[in-house]
């Protein structure tokens, strides 16, 4: 571990100096445009996939299935990490992030079959999954393999978390919401690490986002078109 430990400081010390003049405009308040949901997964670098190195930018948060959503007396309601940035910093746009390949997807996908052998931290995350993913998998068509099936239910889940924030009466109507899959396994159309724009504002028909938002179009690519 301490190798680790060395290695993370010593990277650390490189971004504090490139990074010294970056922080004068926010050290008192932030603005970001965006908040992204993404993720808690090694392999997604959650600034890094939007390019970002401006502190103040874009207001981050990962948890296991990009879940925007949690559980408070019985109810699902928009998570503290998601809602403090539409609540009192003024971001006005919602960006939810999947991933190909999704563990957290996949154990929710087992879960529904009745197979789930986690711990009780992890089975509670997939517990709220479980009910928002488990009308996509019976819904997923027959002749799919396993990984194709999974990367259905990634669209589907990002689906679900954009559908919660647009119902949410604590996130304003003005704020749009994005949903969108980082594909690091060549499962879409375009480089690796590109992101593919699935959902925007609810709407998840590839052909009518790109007439509502025709500087959007070379970036949507979905899986799954015939909910």
């Amino acid at each position: 571990m301490q190798d680790a430990v060395v290695d993370l400081l010593d990277a650390n010390a490189e971004h504090a100096r490139e990074f010294a003049g970056r922080f004068d405009d926010v050290q008192d308040a932030q603005r970001p445009a965006v908040v992204s949901v993404s993720c808690a997964d090694s392999r997604v670098l959650h600034d890094h996939v939007w390019g970002n190195d401006e502190p103040g930018r874009v207001f981050t948060c990962s948890n296991i299935g990009n879940r925007v959503f949690q559980r408070v007396d019985g109810e699902d309601v928009v998570s503290g990490d998601v809602l403090y940035p539409i609540e009192h910093t003024g971001t006005e746009v919602a960006v939810v992030v999947g991933h190909t390949g999704c563990g957290a997807v996949t154990a929710t996908y087992d879960a529904v079959q009745g197979v789930l052998d986690e711990p009780a931290g992890i089975a509670r995350c997939l517990a709220l999954l479980e009910p928002h993913l488990a009308p996509g998998v019976d819904a997923l068509p027959d002749d799919l393999g396993r990984a194709e099936r999974i990367n259905r239910l990634v669209e589907y889940n990002v689906d679900r978390q954009v559908d919660l924030l647009l119902a949410s009466d604590d996130v304003p109507d003005a704020v749009d919401v994005l949903g969108v899959v980082y594909d690091f396994q060549d499962v879409y159309d375009g480089a690796r690490g590109e992101v593919h724009v699935v959902n925007v504002d609810g709407e998840t028909a590839p052909e009518a986002i790109r007439e509502a938002h025709p500087a959007l179009a070379h970036r949507i690519g979905r899986l799954w078109t015939d909910e």
